[in-house]
């Protein structure tokens, strides 16, 4: 873990910086709000924690690139490289914008198409999670108050607790059938969304959570935490890794099974 030492405390330095701006808005009466091409919303907290986050980054990893939900691709000022941050600044907007606690800034560092660090900070929730490659996946209010965390041991999905994305979406996706036949067969389920049910995988909270339609921001720093703690995070096609637009995130040990259930489409 020592090559990405640095990197995993200036996530740290990149989270704190977040929580500020972002909290100083959540709940504020003269929160401004827009509608993005794709008609989801942005508000003025998502594009002032990226330009907080983008500013930072510049003065800290010349040579990394940056991409942001909000303001796409940057290069990196110090010239191309293999490395590039990639930062949804307020993953749960429309939570944020509802007054909902249950959103955060995610932040990772991929080398090529690897995540090796992850850090995803909910600061309304007084919460963050991290992980770096090779170094294990950590929860705890900051850094210095760091608790390791690992992925629950169920392996029947009788027993399991099961989390989902809209199943709007997953109509959508041709895939209901599926999702309503993991829902029956499991012991409990419930609909987190977005970040918040991944990060319960992998404190072992709960052992199934899977959405089917993501971008790279959505998903990047996730996908070191889950795996550090033990568990396992592909696409719905089974490829590991947080490029294939979608998302199955287990213990591992339901894995094949929510894999082949969630893989015929209707």
């Amino acid at each position: 873990m020592a090559g990405y030492a640095d990197d995993l405390a200036l996530s740290h330095v990149l989270a704190d910086t977040a929580d500020s701006v972002s909290m100083a808005r959540f709940r504020a009466l003269d929160l401004h709000v827009d509608s993005k091409p794709d008609l989801t919303p942005v508000s003025d907290a998502d594009t002032a924690v990226e330009r907080a986050l983008r500013a930072t980054l510049a003065r800290a990893r010349p040579r990394d690139g940056v991409l942001g939900e909000e303001f796409g691709v940057v290069e990196a000022a110090a010239g191309p490289g293999n490395r590039q941050w990639v930062i949804d600044p307020i993953d749960g907007t429309k939570n944020f914008i509802r007054g909902v606690p249950i959103w955060a800034t995610l932040i990772a560092l991929m080398e090529g198409d690897q995540v090796v660090v992850g850090m995803v900070s909910a600061p309304a929730l007084g919460r963050r999670w991290w992980a770096g490659r090779g170094h294990g996946a950590f929860a705890g209010r900051h850094q210095a108050a760091a608790t390791p965390i690992r992925v629950s041991g169920v392996s029947r999905l009788a027993d399991a607790s099961f989390c989902y994305s809209d199943l709007r979406y997953w109509e959508e996706a041709g895939r209901l059938d599926g999702m309503l036949d993991l829902i029956r067969r499991s012991w409990r389920n419930r609909s987190y969304g977005d970040f918040y049910g991944y990060m319960l995988v992998a404190e072992g909270a709960v052992d199934i959570m899977v959405e089917p339609e993501l971008s790279l921001w959505d998903l990047a720093a996730l996908v070191p935490i889950v795996t550090e703690a033990g568990g396992t995070f592909t696409d719905l096609a089974g490829q590991p890794g947080p490029s294939g637009g979608s998302a199955v995130a287990t213990n591992g040990k339901l894995h094949p099974d929510v894999l082949d259930r969630l893989g015929h489409v209707q």
